[in-house]
């Protein structure tokens, strides 16, 4: 996330377990890994006094937990909603990895985490975006979450000019 010579300052837990819920989803796409398996590794290794990164140690253990398990179990609900946003001949599927994670995640705010506002489940991922990925990513992780709020949403965010 930072230079190797710069302290970790550590994250808001509710920023760090984002950012570990991103790295998890990412590592269960590629690896195939369980769930169950997943959560328990981040619980003993990524977070509390122990932790590997410094700044996820102070993560949301509660709220982590919930990202991953509702985004696992609204995916094929989660997964058409992104394609449609997506541009023309992109699909999911086709798309980075790690940038899958982070739509999926905040797409599964926007959906169920109705406690917190549209604008920061928006602001939160394009900080997420941009710890893993370069300038274009998290631009689109801007566009995709900013269209999905105002038709999810409605409520909050007013429609686009």
């Amino acid at each position: 996330m930072t230079g190797a010579d710069e302290p970790q300052m550590p994250l808001e837990p509710r920023s760090a377990a984002r950012l570990s819920a991103v790295q998890a989803l990412y590592q269960m796409d590629l690896a195939q890994t369980d769930l169950n398996d997943v959560i328990g590794e981040f619980m003993a290794r990524r977070f509390g006094p122990k932790a590997e990164d410094p700044a996820l140690a102070d993560a949301d253990r509660a709220f982590f937990t919930d990202l991953l398990k509702g985004v696992v179990r609204r995916q094929r609900e989660i997964d058409p909603i992104v394609d449609q946003q997506l541009a023309q001949g992109w699909r999911l599927t086709r798309i980075d990895a790690i940038l899958r994670a982070v739509l999926r995640a905040g797409v599964f705010e926007l959906l169920e985490r109705t406690d917190v506002p549209a604008r920061v489940v928006i602001n939160e991922y394009i900080k997420v975006a941009h710890a893993f990925l370069s300038e274009d990513e998290p631009k689109v992780v801007n566009g995709v979450l900013d269209k999905l709020a105002r038709r999810l949403r409605a409520n909050e965010l007013p429609p686009a000019r």
